[in-house]
Formats: C-alpha cells, sequence, structure tokens
C-alpha cells in the first residue's frame, strides 16, 4: 500500500482569498505523494472517502499508470464538505514544482452551480430574475480555472452535493484555465452497482493505457437540423479537418463524414460504427437532452408517395399529441384540413392502435437513447458530443455517462452540462492529440463554461513525436523561444498552439504578426486561430481581417465573420455583410447567421447596399435580395415599436413587455436600442429590476459602436452611492466584460 501523508491545511487564511462559508468543520485530507519522481507535471485523484473504500485497488492501478505516463500522481481523498476544500488543494499542488497539470474527480465530489456567469458559455441565455437559482450552470470552471471568483450563496437544501455561487463583480470574465479537470461519475443504472461500475471502468483505463494507439480512425456525424443541415459546412469541416490530422486521410487510416440526409437506417449504422474495434475518436454535431441524442428525422425524399407519408406522419404526430393533451381531436382535423389543404382521409388511422405503436417505433428509431448505448460495446476511444446536455454529470443519470461506464472500449467524452451554441469550433487545434497530447490540455484551448471532460482527462494517443508537448504546454510560457521555432512547422495546429502561448504573454505586441498569419496561411484552422485572437484585442488590425474574412474559403471563419459584424453594428461594414448576404447564397449556415446580422446593422444603409446589388447584371428583381429588403424593412417597423415599449411608462400594463424587450436585448443586440437602455439603467425613476435587467443586458455588447456609452453609463451608476448594492455590482460585471474585449485604444477603435 502507498505511504500516505496526513495532514491539515491552513484554511482560515485560504477563506478570505476564497470567500468560504462557514458552517461546517474543516477535516483533514488525506493526500497519498506520488511515488514517481522527477516528473515534468503532476496530476491528481481527487475522491472521496467511501469511494476510495470501495474502489482502492482500481485507484491504486489507475495513479501507477497515470505515473507511468510521466504524471508524478498525487491521491486526495476526504469526505468533502465544501468546494473550496478541493479548490485550495488543486491551486497549492499547481504552485509547487513540478506542477499539477490536471485532475480527476471520482465519485461524489461536490458540484458547483454557478450563477451570474451566462457570458462565459456559449449560448445560454436563462433569466435568472425570472428562474432564480434554476438558472445556474453545472461548472467545473469553479476548479480549475483560479481566476475567476466566486461569492457563496447556499448549498442545495435537496442535492446536498451541489453548491450556489454567484460569479463575483470583480472577476475576470474570460475563461483561462490553469489546469484541466473531468469527472468519473457513475451514471445511475438500474440493477448496477456504481462503486462496481468504478472498478470496471478504471480496470478499462488501465488497460487501455497500456496500448501503443495510434491515432488513425475517425467519424464524423452531422443530424438532422444541426447548422442549418448546411453541406457547405459539412464539406468545409472535412477539408479543415484534412489540414489538421492529415495521416488520418493516408492509406491504412480511415475517416468517414456522415449526415442526417443519408439514406437508411442511420441509427443502426452509427450504432455499428460506434462499435468498430479500431474506432479513435466520434464527434457528433447534432441536438439533444441529458438523456437522448437526436439523430433523423422525416426521410430526405422527393417521389410523391414517401413526401405524402412524411405529411401524413407529421400529421398523425400532431393528432396523437391533441389526443394525450385531451384536446378536441376532430376539430383538430378539420384545422389541418383547411390550413394545410390535406384530404381528411390522410389523417383517419392517426389513432389506430398499429398505426401508433408504428409511429412511435419510427420516432424512436430517430434518436440514440442511453438504453441503446448499454446494450452495444461504444468503442470509439474519444467522443465529442456537440449538442445540449449530453454532458448533464449533475443529473444521476445522463448521456455521455453511459459511453464511458459501457462494456466498449470508450474512456473519455466530452460533452456539455447545459445546452449549447450550434456554431462552437468543437474541433479547434483537434490535430494536438496525434502528436501524443493528453486530453486535457487539448480540452484547456477551448472549454466554455459548460464543457466538461467525462472519464480519463489523461488519455493520450501514442505518438512517434520526440518533443513531449504536454510538459511544453505546462511548463514553457509564451516568450519561450520554443513558440516562435513551432510558427515555422508544417502544421497547422502546432502553429495555432504557437499563436496562443505567445498571445498569452504578450498579447499587445502580438496584433501585426495575427493579421500575417491571417492573411499568409494555407491553413483554414491557423487562419481561425489568428481570428480569433485577433477578436480578442479588438483593433483596428481585426476590424481589417473581419472584412475580409466574409469571404475565406473556410465556411466557419465566413460563418463567424458575419456573426460578428452584427455584434459591431458599424456602418463601414454594411457593404461587406451584405456581399455575403448576395453572393454566398449556398453556405445555409453563413446566410442563416448574416440574416440576423443584418436586422442589427442600420436598416436604411443595409436597404441603400441592397438597392446598389440590384442595379448590377444579373440581380435586376432578384426575389431573394428583394425579400431580404421587405425584411429590413420589418426590421425598421420592429425597432420603432420595440423602442416606442421601451419608453412607455405610462402604464402597469406596459411593465411586463417593457421587461420582455429589455431581456430580449440579451439575444437580440439591436444597437438601436442601445440610448433607451442606458436611460432606462441610469433612470432612478424606473423600477431597480428593469434597471437591473438593462445593465445585465447592455453587458453583452462588447463590440458595439456604443460601446463606450455603456462604459460610461457603468462607471456612473457605480459611483452614485444612492443605486442599490446589486445595480452597482452588476455595472460592475458589464464593464469588466465590456473592456476584456480592448487593448490599448481597443474601446475607440471599435466604435471607428
Amino acid at each position: 500500500m502507498n505511504i500516505i501523508n496526513q495532514y491539515k491545511l491552513a484554511f482560515s487564511a485560504a477563506g478570505i482569498v476564497l470567500g468560504l462559508f462557514t458552517g461546517s468543520s474543516v477535516q483533514a485530507q488525506q493526500i497519498e505523494k506520488p511515488q514517481r519522481k522527477g516528473t515534468a507535471t503532476t496530476f491528481a485523484i481527487v475522491v472521496d472517502k467511501v469511494t476510495l473504500s470501495k474502489t482502492r485497488k482500481e485507484i491504486d492501478a489507475y495513479k501507477a499508470a497515470l505515473e507511468k505516463q510521466g504524471m508524478g500522481t498525487y491521491i486526495v481523498s476526504q469526505q468533502w464538505n465544501k468546494p473550496e476544500e478541493i479548490k485550495v488543494i488543486l491551486q497549492q499542488l499547481h504552485s509547487q514544482k513540478p506542477a499539477l497539470e490536471g485532475a480527476v474527480f471520482i465519485g461524489d465530489i461536490p458540484i458547483p452551480m454557478v450563477m451570474d456567469a451566462q457570458r462565459l458559455t456559449s449560448a445560454y441565455k436563462f433569466d435568472q430574475a425570472r428562474f432564480g437559482l434554476r438558472a445556474a450552470v453545472p461548472s467545473d470552471r469553479f476548479y480549475d480555472d483560479f481566476g475567476l471568483k466566486f461569492n457563496f450563496i447556499k448549498r442545495d437544501s435537496a442535492k446536498t452535493n451541489q453548491f450556489y455561487y454567484s460569479l463575483a463583480p470583480d472577476s475576470p470574465v474570460m475563461i483561462d484555465m490553469e489546469i484541466y479537470t473531468s469527472r468519473i461519475k457513475a451514471p445511475l443504472v438500474k440493477g448496477k452497482d456504481k462503486y462496481e461500475m468504478l472498478k470496471a471502468y478504471l480496470r478499462k483505463v488501465v488497460a487501455l493505457k497500456a496500448e501503443q494507439n495510434r491515432l488513425n480512425t475517425l467519424m464524423v456525424y452531422s443530424g438532422m437540423g444541426y447548422a442549418s443541415e448546411s453541406q457547405t459546412t459539412w464539406a468545409s469541416e472535412q477539408v479543415a479537418l484534412r489540414e489538421q490530422l492529415p495521416d488520418l486521410f493516408k492509406p491504412g487510416s480511415s475517416v468517414k463524414f456522415v449526415n442526417s440526409r443519408m439514406q437508411g437506417d442511420l441509427k443502426q449504422r452509427l450504432l455499428a460504427e460506434l462499435q468498430r474495434p479500431e474506432l479513435d475518436i466520434a464527434i457528433f454535431h447534432q441536438h439533444g437532452e441529458s438523456d437522448v441524442q437526436v439523430i433523423s428525422g422525416y426521410p430526405n425524399v422527393s417521389f410523391p408517395q414517401p413526401s405524402i407519408e412524411n405529411v401524413r406522419r407529421y400529421l398523425r404526430s400532431k393528432l396523437q399529441m391533441a389526443h394525450r393533451k385531451k384536446q378536441d381531436v376532430e376539430e383538430t382535423k378539420k384545422r389541418f384540413e383547411k390550413t394545410l389543404g390535406v384530404p381528411m382521409a390522410w389523417m383517419d388511422d392517426a389513432l389506430t392502435d398499429s398505426v401508433v405503436k408504428a409511429d412511435s417505433l419510427f420516432e424512436a428509431n430517430g434518436n440514440i437513447m442511453m438504453e441503446d448505448i448499454d446494450l452495444i460495446q461504444p468503442n470509439a476511444r474519444m467522443l465529442i458530443l456537440d449538442n445540449c446536455y449530453n454532458g448533464s454529470f449533475h443529473k444521476d443519470d445522463y448521456m455521455s455517462g453511459h459511453y464511458v461506464f459501457g462494456a466498449g472500449k470508450t474512456v473519455l467524452a466530452m460533452g456539455n452540462s447545459i445546452n449549447v451554441l450550434q456554431d462552437v469550433w468543437t474541433t479547434d487545434m483537434i490535430g494536438l492529440l496525434q502528436h501524443g497530447l493528453r486530453a486535457g490540455n487539448w480540452f484547456k484551448q477551448q472549454a466554455y463554461l459548460e464543457t466538461h471532460l467525462i472519464g480519463d482527462p489523461a488519455f493520450a494517443f501514442a505518438t512517434a513525436d520526440q518533443v513531449d508537448y504536454n510538459d511544453l504546454i505546462v511548463n514553457k510560457a509564451g516568450g519561450d523561444k520554443i513558440w516562435q521555432q513551432l510558427l515555422q512547422q508544417n502544421d497547422a495546429d502546432l502553429q495555432s498552439l504557437a499563436l496562443t502561448k505567445i498571445y498569452a504573454a504578450k498579447p499587445e505586441q502580438l496584433s501585426e504578426l495575427l493579421k500575417q498569419t491571417y492573411y499568409n496561411s494555407p491553413f483554414s484552422s491557423t487562419r481561425m486561430q489568428a481570428w480569433k485572437l485577433l477578436s480578442q484585442l479588438n483593433n483596428a488590425a481585426f476590424k481589417a481581417v473581419l472584412k475580409d474574412a466574409v469571404n475565406d474559403p473556410y465556411e466557419y471563419l465566413r460563418r463567424r465573420s458575419v456573426n460578428m459584424i452584427g455584434d459591431f453594428g458599424t456602418d463601414d461594414l454594411v457593404p461587406a455583410l451584405v456581399q455575403s448576404a448576395v453572393e454566398d447564397w449556398a453556405s445555409k449556415r453563413v446566410s442563416y447567421n448574416s440574416g440576423n446580422s443584418l436586422s442589427f446593422m442600420d436598416s436604411k444603409q443595409v436597404i441603400a447596399a441592397f438597392h446598389q446589388v440590384l442595379q448590377k447584371p444579373g440581380y435586376a428583381n432578384d426575389t431573394d435580395i428583394l425579400r431580404m429588403i421587405r425584411r429590413q424593412e420589418a426590421t425598421m417597423a420592429k425597432i420603432e415599436k420595440e423602442t416606442k415599449v421601451m419608453s412607455d411608462t405610462s402604464t402597469k400594463a406596459s411593465a411586463k413587455e417593457r421587461a420582455f424587450t429589455v431581456n430580449m436585448l440579451r439575444t437580440y443586440t439591436y444597437h438601436q436600442l442601445v440610448p433607451e437602455a442606458i436611460r432606462i439603467a441610469g433612470d432612478h425613476a424606473e423600477a431597480l429590476k428593469l434597471r437591473l435587467s438593462a445593465v445585465e443586458a447592455l453587458g453583452w455588447f462588447p463590440y458595439s459602436y456604443q460601446k463606450n456609452e455603456i462604459i460610461k453609463m457603468c462607471d456612473q451608476i457605480i459611483a452614485d452611492k444612492n443605486n442599490a448594492v446589486t445595480l452597482r455590482d452588476e455595472a460592475l460585471r458589464t464593464k469588466t466584460y465590456l473592456l476584456a474585449f480592448n487593448s490599448g485604444a481597443g474601446a475607440s477603435l471599435a466604435a471607428e
């Protein structure tokens, strides 16, 4: 048995720094030191005492396997009372030499539930004022991003393993993880003991670590309704992945790209793919919930009979729903007959038992359920679940847990604890995995508040590289010459990594290098990385790149660029956005984003630009352009209406509508409504709740040409001691976030 070093940490001093809540006694942690000395980095297994006692043999074997990988490994155990106890230890271990690289949480480890941090998510905009603590985001960024600051709210009285925190008003507002973390938490499976599941999983991990398995097999699936089902998106990802993972496209390797428009029994085909013994990585782009992955919907058909069957199936589903809700089925039939012009005969069998059963089976065959995973042996060593809720580890049962704890060789999944944006860059620097990078070190480059690893974060593919990139990432700062050397490598993601590390050391000096990288790199993902880093600088160089990036060969870059133009809202970007809307018609997801962004620009400028296009040969009376002009005219009317709504304080009946419009600005950033939102935020005569909503909503305008006015408003609110503390705190959060996207004169440059 390993030698156990027991000691008590001095929590009193740490408590002042971290704002520990009181009321529970501090127990002694058992910290078992690494057996292997002289490693480049260290790793921590954090486990509760009960789990450790029941899985002692397997955890010891896991520790030995981790140390064989080259990380001195601690085992840290206690019957944990609060998350701060763990965070203090992780910070302490990280400050030592060799530095802590990452940690894994095994068993019953406290779960932080974070409030007031929705800007750190990819898409989450749940109304906290309305839903309270139900809007909290389960997030382990509490543990692995030491820069973020939190204020304790309460412990959940029913789910006592969940702890609520508010992101402190003066906390940094950009995720910058010092270490990586992951959860090894068994899902609730009927008839199975969670400790036996943990033991089986750890044995599987140890066995797979002994393999010398190179990354040479990949499967990517794009599901129904995802990314507008754009074929351009689908094709462009393939080109980018070929640049990032070139060896996968050579003889002896295998790459499969599948999407929901393909024919056949997709669910069964995908389940078969997942069971391929040699499968290394499976990526799923799709919609989902905590217990389901949405695979496909109605068949993609063109002949009359199958098209009619699709319509009939749709009608039956509506009638079956009406029946379940005890609504008038006959009236529902008559409504569809009238509104859709369909014959009544198409709906006659909707409630027939055999038809209901067949429809139910059809519906089930369009989804992968947790029960489906339990019946197979998923072998993809690593899963990227690019969908909502599949990583909901805070629930007793969750989708990614069934993959990881399944009977096959899957040992790691990346998933989201809440909903996630469809335009997230899930393959950012994925090429680093072919160089032996541990999954956790890759994960650090792209995690949002909701993104989590489930399983062994130290998982890595075998490599012939002589360089230990894990060591470099943890121990070499951005000023080290190695990063300049890696910029010269003919490797897309090694260049991207180098740019990221150099940027972290001296961002204000990197603008020209990033700009030149964008204009000269042949690699899609490297150009995207340069764009991403420039967007954080938010300076003149970024604006120049942004105008040109709407024409980039990489669809994802075009998609992000047209979306970003809407965040700026400036007239000088209207021509580029209009050009994209007109010419990039084949890219459905780009068109979707450009349509949204056009709504946030000055409608008169947009309409004038469209009329100029109509004068060009080939575009006279173009129906699509005329449709976009009508949409812009509707936007003008909407802005006029919403301005009146926001300014109407005459009746109590208008209060609800005003609140809805103010909250709408969190998602639909109409720059024209910013002045009225600023007025509401600063007006003592307005209700505090509405003022809070206005200040919070204005925090979603980090690139707006009215950004300086918003910051000025925040300063006035913060300085006015007559304002409620909650309002001043929210103004500080908003100001901090807006200033995070500046470099030097960035604020004024954004307003050019």
